[in-house]
């Protein structure tokens, strides 16, 4: 046959977040960082709903369609797809706050560099 949805869907997250990974440690520029943690975000969440996944599943409601110990095997778990959506609205925000930062480094700075913010106050 061919791969599992699920299995495609982890292969998807796993690579986006490896993707994300790189583009943060591999760029210097703030915005193309900010992108990468994006990219992280996404494949998180990818993965996170591929783990409540059945192929063929159904509905988490037990009536006379489902019965309990079907359940057990057909019903798909809406844990994972309520915690993305929450996870979705943060991450939105995070990605909000890194980009005003951004803007008001570049006020100061006239640079997005991260070479050109080296040095420490401390």
């Amino acid at each position: 046959m061919g791969l599992a949805i699920s299995q495609i869907l982890l292969g998807t997250g796993f690579l986006l977040i490896l993707i994300g990974l790189w583009g943060m440690l591999r760029h210097h520029n703030i915005l193309r960082i900010i992108i990468g943690f994006s990219l992280i975000d996404t494949g998180m969440h990818i993965v996170l709903v591929a783990t409540g996944y059945v192929t063929g599943g159904t509905a988490p409601i037990i009536d006379d369609a489902l019965s309990a110990s079907e359940a057990v095997t057909r019903a798909v778990d809406p844990i994972p797809a309520a915690l993305v959506v929450t996870a979705i609205v943060i991450g939105f925000s995070v990605t909000a706050i890194m980009l005003a930062f951004a803007i008001r480094l570049h006020a100061a700075r006239k640079t997005l560099s991260i070479n050109a913010l080296t040095e420490s106050k401390w």
